[in-house]
């Protein structure tokens, strides 16, 4: 194999002293040009369309250009080698068929992941691998190198492992696996979609098909790289201790979540209250929930908590909530007419409900003044309260000083008895 390709190497070169290089390059001239005008065509005639159909359909056309050209090649090549020498049209296919893998590999990624700095680097990693193993094939040198690695191995039981088992099962793995989370993304799309199905039960089924689908890639590339899949019960027994002794939290996170998106007593969207933080469920995850609030920050919150302590779920069987904005008067002030400003205040905002109505109820007494405090309903609490607070409160300030009312302050009258000495 090697001395052969070596051959083909050295016979290129001396074809290109003779007239049948120019034959060669006409098959591999005119491939290469149908090849090109094919897959332009093919991007302009395909149809428009969402979904697992709109990335099968983008890889189609990202591979249309090299594997039609390669088809091409191939069928000059079996037309010419009754006449001629194929060495450049040999190289060509080799070519052709590391182009095709390499745009299939970094398409996929970019559809697997989200774009990243890491993303790049694994793209130009896969691309330069690709090249260096075609370089070392065209040269010979990788049957030896293949062979030298195989040479260097041990047993575990019956089973030999040799590095290059090790690197064929980490190839397998990989190539399985992203295949696995390419088709899992997919799928949850397609489940996330569904509007019939509850959220939280629409998020417990994508979790659990991306995680069936990651173990059966694994469970599938281990035998194709000659791995027995026996070996695995070590590997499940450390992870079976690892969990007794230290992974308890993590696990307990897991199990907290896959419950909490079963009982669907949370759901993305509500408005949760834990442990003194307000805010909006952004994301709910197997091992954790976000909460954002009203400022733009984000808790990350432990599904474990969510379970163990209290929560204050604002939107648990409905969306509606009460407000309380309390506001003390003078004595000396019109009572009834304050009440109804008040009132009128709550009604003319936009946010809240016309039913329950807004009801003011005088609540006391006080030292300074009279207290009274106005009951209103919201349905959007995930929208904030203090602006709400704020605006009425605007609208009673200016109408109490249109209306003569006063808003006490603190006062003492000081009484003294008896005569001064002189």
């Amino acid at each position: 194999m090697p001395q052969s390709t070596h051959n083909l190497l050295t016979e290129l070169l001396s074809d290109l002293e003779q007239t049948k290089i120019l034959w060669q390059l006409a098959v591999l001239g005119f491939s290469l040009v149908l090849a090109w005008g094919f897959s332009r065509l093919l991007r302009s005639r395909l149809p428009k369309s969402e979904g697992a159909i709109k990335v099968g359909l983008g890889g189609v056309s990202r591979v249309a250009f090299p594997l039609v050209a390669l088809l091409l090649v191939v069928i000059g090549k079996t037309v010419l080698k009754n006449w001629h020498s194929i060495n450049l049209l040999n190289i060509a296919t080799s070519l052709l068929l590391a182009l095709a893998l390499v745009r299939l590999a970094v398409y996929a990624l970019r559809k697997i992941f989200a774009p990243s700095g890491w993303l790049h680097s694994s793209e130009r990693f896969i691309a330069t691998t690709i090249w260096i193993g075609l370089a070392l094939h065209l040269t010979g040198f990788l049957p030896e190198i293949l062979d030298a690695m195989d040479e260097l191995n041990f047993h575990i039981g019956r089973q030999k492992i040799s590095l290059l088992t090790i690197l064929s099962g980490i190839l397998s793995v990989l190539v399985t696996v992203l295949a696995a989370m390419w088709l899992g993304r997919v799928l949850e799309n397609r489940v996330m979609a569904t509007e019939h199905l509850d959220m939280n039960l629409r998020v417990v089924l994508s979790k659990l098909f991306r995680a069936m689908l990651v173990v059966l890639g694994i469970l599938v590339a281990l035998p194709l790289a000659g791995i027995d899949i026996t070996v695995l019960s070590v590997f499940g027994g450390a992870l079976g201790v690892g969990i007794g002794l230290g992974l308890q939290k993590i696990a307990s996170n897991y199990i907290s979540g896959f419950i909490i998106l079963i009982d669907r007593s949370i759901h993305p969207g509500d408005v949760l209250t834990v442990d003194n933080r307000f805010g909006t469920v952004s994301q709910l995850t197997a091992r954790y929930l976000v909460l954002r609030s009203g400022d733009g920050t984000e808790a990350i919150i432990p599904n474990d908590t969510l379970i163990t302590s209290t929560v204050l779920n604002h939107s648990y069987s409905n969306r509606e909530m009460r407000i309380g904005i309390p506001v003390q008067i003078s004595y000396q002030s019109d009572l009834d007419k304050a009440m109804t400003i008040m009132r009128q205040a709550a009604e003319n905002h936009p946010r809240v409900l016309k039913d329950p109505e807004p009801k003011t109820f005088l609540k006391a007494f006080g030292e300074n003044g009279i207290d009274l405090e106005m009951s209103i309903w919201i349905n959007d609490p995930e929208e904030g309260q203090l602006n709400l607070r704020s605006d009425i409160n605007l609208e009673i300030w200016r109408q109490f000083q249109a209306a003569g009312i006063e808003i006490p302050y603190p006062q003492r009258d000081i009484r003294i008895i008896g005569n001064q000495p002189g």
